[in-house]
């Protein structure tokens, strides 16, 4: 005897709740295998492939890519999906938006307030104060740092995420012009300057460009195996960059006890002397 499957508003429910995941992962990434999600979800693949109809139903653009390298990808003109955030994820966002005026990207400021005007529009009232309890300030320093467009640090940003080659000029500290090969690795800030950690595949060095000085990029492609940073600390390729825009320096001798930790915030600048662990050296620039 037949008997027809009836939606529960419970099964409902928890479908509408999965797509909504699907949505989120697909955005965080290019492409997914059907058996990444659907060990991420706790679902079988025979449902991933269900969810993907549904999600083009919807007229969400899901394409299904075949091959060694295939999975599933959220095409061009997608939509943001609603988002479901816990507490501490609301108030982390609230308080991130907050501080975006310094963060060097062009126009980022206006759009980062209309954004936390929503936001705080729809948070329950336990929250909303949490949020107002801290009031920020931003102190603005003497030099301030070129702004940077959006869309630059977005298709740079694609780029690292997808292991991308990248190609563009690059303007010098002195204003010379070049065309520089690169594997982008991480964008990173130092100050409210930002900056892209990259292997250079003409030079065979990693390097950190200011992203400020980065034009004309070329189409990303093609993809390359992620090389191993040194030390795997991108910080320190960043802070060597850096130390280059003084080119006056000055040595200074100090001691420091044995024991006495290293503030971490100075470990990019000090080091210990190799003839006695209790001298140090530091570069005043």
């Amino acid at each position: 005897m037949f008997s027809p499957i009836v939606d529960t508003p419970e099964k409902m429910k928890g479908t509408s709740a999965r797509l909504l995941r699907v949505l989120t992962l697909l955005q965080i990434r290019r492409t997914w295998s059907g058996v990444e999600l659907a060990d991420r979800l706790g679902v079988t693949t025979r449902t991933v492939r269900r969810d993907m109809e549904k999600l083009r139903e919807l007229d969400y653009p899901v394409s299904g890519l075949k091959g060694i390298a295939g999975g599933y990808q959220l095409g061009v003109g997608a939509q943001m999906p609603p988002l479901q955030l816990d507490d501490d994820e609301a108030v982390a966002i609230a308080i991130t938006l907050r501080t975006a005026t310094a963060s060097g990207v062009t126009g980022l400021g206006e759009i980062a307030l209309g954004a936390l005007m929503k936001l705080e529009q729809v948070m329950p009232p336990r929250l909303r104060s949490r949020v107002r309890a801290l009031q920020l300030t931003q102190v603005q320093t003497p030099n301030k740092a070129p702004t940077v467009d959006a869309e630059v640090l977005t298709s740079i940003g694609a780029a690292c995420r997808d292991h991308l080659r990248l190609g563009f000029e690059y303007s010098g500290i002195a204003g010379a012009t070049s065309m520089r090969v690169t594997e982008p690795h991480q964008l990173m800030t130092w100050g409210s300057r930002w900056y892209l950690v990259a292997w250079d595949v003409n030079d065979h060095e990693w390097s950190a460009y200011a992203v400020d000085r980065i034009h004309r990029r070329g189409v990303p492609g093609p993809r390359f195996v992620p090389r191993q940073i040194p030390d795997g600390d991108a910080a320190a390729l960043v802070a060597r960059s850096v130390a280059r825009l003084w080119p006056d320096q000055a040595m200074i001798r100090f001691q420091v006890a044995k024991s006495r930790p290293t503030p971490a915030q100075a470990r990019s600048v000090t080091r210990p002397n190799p003839a006695d662990p209790q001298i140090g050296r530091t570069r005043r620039r």
